[in-house]
């Protein structure tokens, strides 16, 4: 078993998600409460690595923080090495990749909030600030819940995208999926079939989780 492996893929996902949370959250209420029509541009660019293949995004990914470009050269001027086939580079791709698996569920949460709560809530003087902090967020926790949970699982099971900016460095950018890939490729099975196995009960417990909290099964049914 590749314990550096899980080691990266587990930091990999835990800033990916810390990244999306941060940035999602704002995003994804923007999208649910703007009045702009050209918002379904914003939303195409958002769900593009839906339909997106992976090597696709990893090679403009890639050609964006390569050393010519002004970002690269930017981090290469600040740390005194490139920004290419490091660690930071696979954050930078999955947070691309798994934007949608944060910002769609988080936006369709946020639009179910009922508006005259906000109205309420501004006729009573509080401010938008505290009104999202009291109101918005907690009628919005599942849907929350949900991207959260759905963005850290797709990032554990990232691979084209992953060894397109990060390459397969031990230790450093090489994840669970290229770690199964090498060992098929040395025909090593029995490990690949291990590790592969651990992936998939994991990932079952995430998607079983996910519709538990969204069938509500601790809810209290209606009486007729």
């Amino acid at each position: 078993m590749d314990w550096a492996a899980f080691w990266v893929t587990a930091r990999l996902a835990f800033w990916t998600t810390a990244v999306l949370f941060v940035v999602g959250v704002p995003l994804s209420y923007w999208l649910a409460t703007t009045r702009w029509r050209g918002k379904f541009l914003v939303e195409a660019v958002v769900a593009l690595p839906l339909v997106l293949p992976p090597t696709v995004l990893g090679f403009y990914v890639l050609a964006a923080i390569g050393a010519r470009s002004p970002l690269g050269r930017l981090w290469t001027a600040w740390t005194g090495h490139g920004l290419a086939f490091t660690f930071e580079a696979l954050v930078i791709a999955s947070i691309l990749y798994s934007l949608p698996f944060a910002v769609q569920p988080f936006a369709s949460a946020f639009s179910q909030v009922d508006t005259t709560l906000l109205d309420a809530s501004a006729t009573l003087g509080a401010s938008r600030w505290r009104t999202f902090r009291h109101i918005v967020l907690p009628l919005s926790l599942e849907g929350i819940v949900t991207g959260v949970v759905l963005s850290f699982a797709h990032t554990l099971g990232e691979f084209g995208v992953v060894l397109m900016v990060g390459g397969n460095l031990p230790g450093i950018t090489r994840t669970v999926s290229i770690s199964i890939y090498d060992q098929v490729q040395g025909f090593q099975y029995a490990a690949a079939n291990r590790t592969a196995l651990l992936l998939l009960a994991f990932s079952f417990a995430v998607l079983a989780s996910v519709y538990a909290i969204l069938r509500k099964p601790w809810a209290i049914p209606a009486l007729s």
